[in-house]
């Protein structure tokens, strides 16, 4: 076998390993804020279902400052972000922060300073300045504050390099960003929609510097991309108030796009053996099953599987574990299960009693979904096609962070603490 060949088998090999999520994260790892395959289903691990101050409960730890962002989980460290105000008012200056915490003890193991600055401009009284979630392939670790910068940090911590020249967002109605970079390949995909000029960039993750970047005739939109093989390409999955579309990993060129979302999409997308899930439910209701691989303007195309135009979810993401779709209706509690194949209900439009109001997306592990409200209430069902309620936790403070099962853990990030709840 020559060189050429070898280097070719190698390649191909790194590149199926990496493509779903872009991430090098195994099963007992959550590198991503979506989870190991971006459906936010962790395979292996087996979390508590009862957890509290005084049930489960292994650790919990204070948090300075406020952050949506979630917590991502390599081996025994866990990666968090906050943005703490130096003095009164949103614009006052912040220190924006990457922490580092010890999985097993709590003990913060170092913090990172990225950057202090006053944004530019205000957010809603829900968000705050960090609320896109780092990514880290086990190597490294990324972090985004939007407008302020991304960075880029070894796993003890040192500073690789920077990159604050971006533009700086102006937000629709002053609501703050939130979107997160995704790692794929040898390169960071970094959204970039605003009520400006919006890009998508493709930022080379040894050196920070860019590979790519296109236009996007698109609004403001707090989706994060998802990165899906197709026979042997990876293509890139954005959502968008004007079309949901597939860009080119290589070259950052538009594949296809399809129209029928709804105003400022918050809604990451999920996917399953080459269909991709897009929801929005803002102003109206959209969620549609996409079969990657298309070309052009693929409405009305065999390329759309099927469509569902009510109960669809605003800022919570849909979780997708095996053929099962779960999704909220609006922010509300009401939670519906479908059929991913044929967008069939298993169960629709389901009040989830102690649910009211949700930003954190629901996650799947150990035969069981975690649905998390804003109020701090965590229930738990089970990962079927029959809804039933198995636990309703109470934590005491706000959760809109998506929360990291990991082993036999759940990591959650309240408005307060971080806190870890582990079974035996």
């Amino acid at each position: 076998m020559t060189y050429q060949m070898i280097f070719g088998v190698l390649r191909c090999a790194t590149f199926i390993a990496i493509a779903l999520l872009g991430s090098f994260a195994h099963a007992d790892n959550w590198a991503h804020w979506r989870g190991p395959d971006g459906n936010a289903v962790a395979p292996d691990a087996d979390p508590p279902i009862r957890f509290n101050d005084s049930t489960n409960l292994k650790w919990k730890v204070p948090i300075e400052g406020r952050g949506a962002g979630s917590p991502v989980v390599w081996d025994d460290s866990v990666f968090v972000v906050s943005a703490v105000g130096l003095s009164g008012g949103d614009l006052a200056k912040h220190d924006f922060v990457l922490l580092c915490i010890d999985r097993e003890t709590g003990r913060e193991r170092w913090r990172r300073v990225a950057t202090e600055a006053a944004p530019h401009e205000g957010t809603h009284r829900t968000n705050g300045f960090a609320s896109a979630s780092p990514v880290t392939d086990g190597e490294h670790v990324y972090a985004s504050f939007g407008s302020r910068g991304l960075y880029c940090y070894t796993m003890d911590g040192i500073l690789v390099w920077k990159r604050t020249d971006f533009p700086p967002m102006t937000t629709r109605n002053g609501f703050g960003e939130g979107s997160s970079p995704v790692l794929a390949e040898d390169r960071i995909i970094l959204p970039w929609d605003h009520e400006g000029q919006s890009k998508l960039y493709a930022i080379e993750k040894a050196s920070g510097a860019t590979i790519w970047e296109v236009d996007r005739d698109e609004p403001t939109n707090w989706g994060t991309p998802l990165i899906v093989d197709f026979r042997g390409r990876a293509e890139v999955i954005t959502t968008g108030e004007n079309y949901a579309r597939g860009y080119d990993l290589d070259s950052g060129a538009e594949l296809w796009r399809c129209a029928g979302q709804t105003q400022r999409p918050a809604a990451s997308p999920v996917h399953r053996d080459g269909v991709v899930y897009i929801a929005s439910g803002h102003r109206g209701a959209f969620l549609g099953a996409f079969r990657v691989g298309g070309r052009g303007d693929i409405q009305g195309t065999t390329n759309v599987l099927w469509t569902i135009q009510r109960n669809t979810p605003d800022i919570a993401s849909p979780l997708l574990s095996e053929d099962r779709l779960y999704f909220y209706k609006g922010k509300s509690g009401v939670l519906t299960c479908v059929d991913a194949q044929t967008g069939t209900p298993h169960y629709n439009a389901q009040r989830v009693r102690g649910l009211d109001n949700i930003y954190a997306s629901p996650v799947a592990a150990g035969g069981h979904v975690y649905l998390c409200d804003r109020d701090g209430t965590v229930v738990v069902i089970k990962d079927s096609e029959q809804f039933e309620i198995v636990a309703t936790n109470e934590l005491g403070e706000t959760i809109d962070a998506t929360p990291a099962p990991v082993d036999n853990q759940l990591i959650i990030r309240g408005e307060k603490h971080l806190f870890n709840f582990s079974g035996s």
